[in-house]
């Protein structure tokens, strides 16, 4: 099932069910991460084929149009057979997104099925959306009509190239808006393909546009655009903040922004030592690290902390690293020179600074981006690997006391996307809830990310959310209408 030769059938851009070279044109290279070699060229979109694809995306947009003369309950239909394709092409696309990302292929196949689980989760929202009747002052007949914001802009980052897509497409299909997207430069091949599954599935020209090339380019495009209404953003705080100022610059469009995290997972005394460091290994490890809301600082308490950096040492040390299609991988490579070469600077000044290297702390050869699965104690709060954003195989380990000391500690940065806790006492369980300040709290377990469950963080880590019933606000105008009783038609 795994194959490395996997045909790449689409490296071009998508424009009104069509694939087209760029205006340019223009292309860069996607590549392997596991060897660095080249997979194919890709066309390179920039302002000029964001405008064509805007344009595209308004004209379907139309109020005569055949997308938005739709029943709600067929829009829905279109996203379950897009849903159902996505699945009949599994293998495929996964042997793609494994090929071009470097996670393991049988990562791969489960971020495919949580893809099509959530087109499906938000196909069956399209015709459940409505307002509500308002008993409001005077004689008025008032109720609130909700429709589609219009041309969405979005932009979708690396780490989980076909599922971010996901997550963005099923709540704008379903709320009747109109789509450019903009996929990672590291990982355009799955959108492309999954662009020309919209085509077979059925969407008419002009609702699905894709539109592969770099940020500062095409990204900023999208950003400054004056006829896209909304844009959606996964990616860096720091990019982040450069599209809200583009969104305020230009037609002050609507943002939803999931950004960054320094995610604390706290571990105390009374849970048991084996299962809270495999909660652990795993909050940190899963997808090379490169995980928005990745467990990545772990408090542990005095009482069990010895032992836990033990069995946390020897987790990470039997953690397979290697080829992305070997059956026993469990961490590929990095997604590319860039973040390889991060990741390997945290780690040296981790060991600068004084934290102790338990276990990995080096990369692995020179064929490609790979690097050990990491673990650093004695690890202090001020210390860089503990305040900033790794995105990568490292695990810090941070002793603490109390509820109260932890807490304060856990708050103690930028970020707010998500936190944990492991704990038998449900009154410390609720005091952490209650006090820690983040978008996702879990508790006795870590990454419990469902469809249905709304996901995104406080403070620098972003604003809005996707997912659940909530994931749709972020694509809906609320109209107010009141009708004046008694009148003649």
């Amino acid at each position: 099932m795994a194959n490395p030769s996997v045909e790449v059938l689409y490296n071009q851009i998508f424009i009104n069910n069509n694939f087209v070279n760029s205006v340019s044109g223009k292309t860069f290279p996607t590549i392997n991460p596991a060897n660095k070699n080249k997979i194919i060229d890709v066309a390179e979109a920039d302002k000029d084929d964001v405008d064509l694809a805007v344009n595209a995306a308004k004209t379907a947009f139309k109020s005569d149009s055949k997308w938005r003369k739709m029943d709600a309950s067929a829009r829905g239909k279109l996203m379950y057979k897009l849903s159902e394709l996505i699945d009949k092409h599994k293998i495929h696309l996964a042997n793609l997104e494994s090929l071009d990302n470097g996670k393991p292929f049988s990562d791969s196949l489960l971020d495919i099925d949580m893809a099509v689980s959530t087109l499906q989760y938000y196909a069956g929202f399209a015709d459940k959306i409505h307002g509500k009747t308002i008993p409001a002052d005077g004689p008025y007949f008032t109720y609130t009509k909700c429709q589609p914001v219009g041309v969405v802009g979005q932009i979708i980052p690396w780490n989980y190239p076909i599922l971010m897509l996901a997550w963005k497409w099923g709540p704008a299909l379903a709320t009747g808006c109109t789509i450019v997207l903009k996929p990672a430069e590291q990982t355009p091949l799955t959108a492309l393909h999954v662009a020309a599954l919209s085509k077979e599935a059925g969407f008419p020209d002009g609702v699905i546009n894709v539109v592969p090339g770099y940020g500062p380019t095409a990204g900023q495009a999208i950003a400054s655009h004056h006829d896209i209404n909304k844009v959606a953003f996964t990616g860096s705080t720091e990019v982040g903040k450069l599209i809200m100022e583009e969104a305020a610059k230009s037609n002050l469009k609507r943002v939803s922004l999931e950004l960054g995290g320094k995610s604390p997972l706290v571990v105390f005394n009374d849970f048991d030592v084996d299962e809270a460091a495999k909660i652990a290994h795993d909050a940190v490890f899963a997808n090379m690290g490169q995980n928005c809301c990745a467990g990545s600082r772990t408090f542990v308490q005095e009482g069990i902390y010895e032992k836990f950096v033990e069995k946390a040492a020897s987790l990470a040390s039997q953690r397979k690293v290697g080829d992305q299609f070997h059956a026993d991988t469990q961490i590929g490579p990095l997604i590319d020179e860039e973040q390889y070469n991060k990741v390997l600077s945290m780690i040296e000044s981790g060991k600068l600074e004084g934290a102790k290297v338990e276990a990995g702390g080096s990369k692995v050869g020179d064929t490609g981006y790979f690097v050990y699965p990491t673990v650093f104690s004695n690890v202090t709060d001020n210390m860089k690997i503990a305040r900033e954003e790794i995105f990568g195989p490292v695990q810090q380990i941070i002793k603490f006391k109390t509820l109260e000391e932890v807490i304060k500690r856990a708050n103690n940065t930028e970020y707010g996307l998500a936190a944990g806790v492991l704990t038998n006492n449900l009154d410390t369980a609720m005091e952490y809830i209650d006090n820690v300040n983040a978008g996702s709290v879990w508790v006795n377990c870590y990454d419990a990310i469902s469809v249905q469950c709304p996901f995104g963080g406080f403070k620098q880590s972003g604003q809005g959310r996707e997912l659940g019933e909530e994931g749709l606000k972020e694509y809906l105008e609320l109209k107010s209408v009141s009708i004046k009783k008694n009148y003649v038609l």
